[in-house]
């Protein structure tokens, strides 16, 4: 439920990114824009499933990877090279180039945004994919440095655009408002049409990969999780592809009628998202891997305190003071060690598939023994 209920809005937030694309690319309205990168998103999720969207990730997450970075080095040279970049960026608002703006609470939140990443989904699905123990070593390094090429392109695009409108005041931002269109508006500006042209193609490729793994997992919570528990029987498995194929549906459809009121920024639809995720999901997982004494009642406590957390506070005006995946976090991780501890029985069982899972990561490549046979 928690899964179903918090990727409605990460999935909304990239039908609402999908409009102001169209927007700015195409001069359309936000409404077809919205309607085409979902319907085409749905469309392929249905057929393909996780290897459908395992291969779309790919080719996406390159053509991303090459704007990311082409984007802010272009923009610098258009800006007058990185000094004029930066002293038109102070011009501004110096606190833009400040890592520590706002105050303690405020760094807080923000560094809180890795807390996140513990309890994504759509992400952590990704392991499914390993073949053997020993891959997860090229992952991390692939992942980690992904993440860190991307986050600063993505950073060093703002920059570049808030020193590129500020030397040029005449040029207008399609969504002045949030100033969510900027690299794409940015995209139009410095390139040749071509060149454009695969530029966009990028970042449709980050809203529509995103928005299929997420897609992915609804279906999988649906059918592996809700369906069993209140079926109490196996279905075939055409019965399974169908009940996944209507839920990836239905999610889509009720992520459409939020996305189409457009109430919310796509960073605050993520942010909300995010939050509900990391602060559910993200101490069980760690808790799990390197706590033995971690119990079901124990889990399933912490995570439902730190979804109702992360709902009631992010809802509110709490909000505005700290990230709310802060207080959901810490509440997580009280309530689950304090049930458990409460709950606590030795279980053989349990013990033998830790200390199997222990030996395994440091002799990744050795046969698998009792635990798993």
């Amino acid at each position: 439920m928690i899964i179903l209920v918090f990727f409605t809005f990460y999935v909304s937030s990239g039908m609402v990114a999908g409009g102001i694309f169209f927007e700015s690319s195409f001069g359309s309205s936000y409404e077809v824009g919205m309607l085409v990168v979902g319907g085409v998103t749905v469309l392929y999720t249905l057929f393909g499933g996780f290897l459908g969207a395992s291969y779309t990730d790919v080719a996406q997450g390159l053509l991303m990877f090459a704007a990311l970075l082409l984007v802010p080095i272009v923009g610098v040279s258009a800006t007058g090279g990185l000094g004029a970049t930066i002293e038109s960026i102070r011009q501004v608002d110096p606190n833009h180039l400040s890592l520590f703006t706002g105050g303690a609470v405020a760094g807080i939140s923000a560094a809180a945004w890795g807390l996140g990443y513990f309890g994504q989904p759509h992400i952590i699905v990704r392991f499914m994919a390993l073949r053997t123990p020993g891959e997860a070593k090229a992952a991390r390094r692939i992942g980690i440095g992904w993440m860190l090429l991307t986050v600063l392109g993505a950073v060093a695009t703002a920059l570049v655009g808030v020193a590129y409108f500020q030397q040029n005041p005449g040029v207008v931002l399609t969504d002045a408002k949030s100033a969510e269109s900027v690299f794409l508006d940015l995209s139009q500006i410095l390139f040749h049409p071509f060149i454009a042209g695969f530029v966009l193609a990028a970042v449709l490729a980050a809203i529509m990969s995103t928005v299929s793994s997420q897609l992915i997992v609804c279906s999988s919570a649906l059918v592996e999780d809700l369906y069993k528990i209140f079926a109490r029987t196996h279905a075939p498995a055409k019965t399974q592809v169908m009940l996944g194929r209507m839920g990836v549906l239905v999610v889509a459809i009720v992520a459409g009628i939020l996305a189409w009121a457009r109430n919310d920024t796509i960073l605050g639809l993520v942010a909300f998202a995010w939050a509900g995720f990391g602060a559910s999901f993200g101490p069980t997982i760690i808790l799990s891997l390197f706590w033995r004494k971690l119990t079901v009642a124990g889990a399933l406590s912490g995570m439902v305190a730190g979804a109702a957390t992360v709902f009631v506070w992010g809802t509110s005006a709490l909000s505005d003071t700290m990230y709310e995946i802060v207080p959901g976090f810490i509440l997580n991780v009280v309530v689950a060690v304090v049930v458990s501890l409460l709950t606590h029985k030795p279980t053989p069982e349990i013990e033998t598939e830790f200390n199997e899972a222990v030996r395994r990561v440091h002799a990744p490549e050795a046969p698998v023994v009792a635990a798993e046979r």
